[in-house]
């Protein structure tokens, strides 16, 4: 419910109605415990969309890269509505301001995902260029780049506030979706 920073261990502890020592049995500290968090919930949101674009897959084999991207989109919906309280956490993570305290934490967090998303994305851009869904006179890696880089800072476009609206979320990515579609891809 709180930043990594304002978070109390004897809170949490206490609400969980655990004793310490089972909770050190478990985690060494406050930052085991959020990173096994932040952990759980990317790992379950990932397995989630894999396995709902696996049920879908007919769809997504008929639709170009940006048409895909706002599927995986709803399905991103979907799973906020199914795991709230890692919404919640993730929503949180993405506030959080880098401190002396918890620098190298958001570091390997930041990584992580990243990681995920640019793997994901290089997967997507090489399967559009062989469909043609790009225009020719932009490069894999220009492409790659952009989409990225884009992706990987969309909160600085989109910021996402406490009560922020599932709705207004999907037409937020549909809009952006259209302005990489429309400046990248072909018509």
């Amino acid at each position: 419910m709180k930043s990594y920073e304002n978070a109390s261990l004897n809170k949490i502890i206490k609400n969980t109605g655990i004793s310490k020592g089972t909770f050190y049995y478990h985690f060494q500290d406050k930052k085991a415990l959020y990173i096994f968090l932040q952990d759980s919930a990317h790992k379950t949101q990932v397995e989630f969309m894999k396995n709902r674009m696996k049920e879908l897959s007919e769809e997504f084999n008929e639709k170009d890269i940006f048409e895909t991207i706002k599927l995986q989109t709803q399905i991103g919906v979907e799973f906020t509505i199914a795991h709230p309280k890692y919404l919640k956490l993730i929503t949180n993570y993405l506030k959080e301001t880098e401190t002396p305290k918890n620098k190298k934490i958001l570091e390997y967090i930041n990584n992580n995902r990243k990681q995920t998303i640019e793997t994901g994305m290089d997967m997507m851009i090489t399967k559009a260029i062989e469909h043609g869904d790009f225009k020719d006179e932009f490069s894999k890696e220009f492409i790659i780049k952009i989409i990225n880089h884009l992706f990987l800072n969309y909160t600085e476009i989109f910021p996402t506030e406490e009560n922020y609206e599932m709705q207004k979320y999907i037409e937020d990515i549909n809009t952006f979706i259209d302005f990489l579609k429309y400046g990248l891809g072909k018509e």
